[in-house]
């Protein structure tokens, strides 16, 4: 992996959490690589969003706000439809077997109470259907707000009840697209990513009443 990949790793898995300094000697060391490699994947994770360069403080791993989480959210929601109908339409049989496995992995982790790997199961879940679109650009683009908001959708899935209700959501996706039935996967895409708007909305006024 290169010095981009493990820095961008590193901030989507919450080892370096929102507000966390980079520190370029420090990251070379821990990557073996050298600070122009650990400059250069600063600058590519500002350029997607994900970090914040700062005046006196240097780079810091970008916070997103519930505001802005929830605008990336209603973006998604848009392009995701679109991905998915047309990863209904393109996908193989191998692949619509894919996704039942990936789906029946996600109801265990529920079942068994591992919230973290039903989070991760969902991002893999997500990015497969982007990959099936066969649609490169809508994928990058989703690809890019989901990574932005990662932070918040991680702590989504532990708000008690919110992983059985999302888990329910997924299943739903995944059926109509092994089904081959686009209509049905768009409306599936669009009630889940509704779900989660109204889910962040209730948390920014819960933060707000204090």
């Amino acid at each position: 992996m290169t010095a981009t990949d493990l820095l961008r790793a590193h901030v989507l898995d919450g080892t370096l959490a929102p507000g966390s300094r980079l520190v370029e000697l420090q990251l070379a060391e821990e990557y073996a690589v050298s600070r122009a490699a650990v400059r250069t994947a600063i600058g590519e994770l500002a350029k997607e969003g994900l970090v914040d360069r700062q005046a006196n403080r240097g780079a810091v791993v970008r916070r997103v706000a519930l505001d802005e989480a929830i605008q990336i959210t209603e973006v998604r929601n848009l392009l995701e439809r679109l991905t998915v109908a047309r990863a209904a339409e393109h996908a193989t049989d191998a692949e619509r077997e894919e996704l039942r496995s990936i789906a029946v992995a996600m109801r265990t982790a529920v079942e068994e109470d591992r919230l973290g790997d039903y989070s991760a199961l969902n991002g893999v879940l997500h990015r497969r259907l982007r990959e099936l679109s066969r649609h490169d650009v809508a994928a990058d683009l989703v690809a890019n707000l989901r990574n932005r908001a990662a932070h918040h959708q991680f702590r989504l899935a532990l708000i008690p009840g919110r992983a059985l209700e999302s888990l329910a959501q997924h299943e739903a996706i995944v059926h109509a697209v092994v089904a081959g039935d686009a209509s049905a996967a768009e409306r599936a895409m669009a009630e889940h990513l509704d779900s989660v708007v109204s889910a962040l909305q209730r948390w920014a006024e819960h933060d707000r009443r204090g």
